[in-house]
């Protein structure tokens, strides 16, 4: 039996042989191809996930940042802010103490030219009704001053005597009082004693 006998029988050619390895060769290199496509796919996936977690992390370390920058912000604005009211609140408060400064001192200064301006007007009063009224007169009126204050001394000796101790010193408080204006009362009741003296002179004439 020869070769080409063996071959017809089914033994594979040496062209035959050489195809199936081709077709061998080709379908491992397919399937290895295959299997570093599915390997490469892994390995890109790993590394986008590596990636996202990467660009994941620095967002939120920037995010972090710039919550951190705006909030020291926020603080140092507050403390500005509430600097500045304060400051203000301390301006007002002296000007309003520097107002009320002035408004006293104006307030001091009329009623000391209201009390100056009495005073003179009294004396000026006292005067006129004094060179108006007689010589007799006068010393009709200071004669009768005079009995006044005396009379006035014994009736108040007699009033303390028989005066309790409570009530001697609130007759002493209102006495001080009355000495802080004694001048305006007494050059009113010179005004009267002479206006009454001068009005019962006139009488008599008649």
């Amino acid at each position: 039996m020869n070769d080409e006998s063996q071959n017809k029988m089914g033994s594979p050619t040496p062209e035959e042989l050489r195809q199936q390895v081709e077709r061998t060769r080709d379908e491992l290199g397919q399937t290895v191809e295959a299997l570093a496509g599915k390997a490469d796919v892994k390995a890109q996936a790993k590394e986008k996930t590596t990636a996202a977690k990467k660009q994941a992390s620095e967002k939120t370390a920037e995010l972090k940042e710039q919550a951190a920058e705006k909030t020291a912000a926020a603080r140092e604005q507050a403390a500005e802010k509430s600097a500045e009211l304060k400051e203000q609140a301390a301006e007002k408060t002296v000007a309003a103490k520097d107002q009320a400064a002035e408004k006293a001192a104006a307030v001091r200064e009329q009623a000391a030219a209201a009390t100056a301006q009495i005073r003179e007007k009294a004396a000026q009063a006292a005067q006129a009704v004094k060179d108006r009224t007689p010589d007799p007169v006068q010393e009709k009126t200071a004669q009768a001053a005079t009995q006044v204050r005396e009379s006035a001394a014994r009736a108040g000796q007699f009033a303390v005597d028989r005066t309790p101790g409570p009530l001697l010193e609130k007759a002493d408080r209102v006495a001080k009082a009355a000495r802080a204006n004694r001048t305006p009362l007494l050059a009113g009741g010179a005004v009267l004693v002479a206006f009454l003296l001068i009005r019962r002179g006139r009488g008599r004439n008649k």
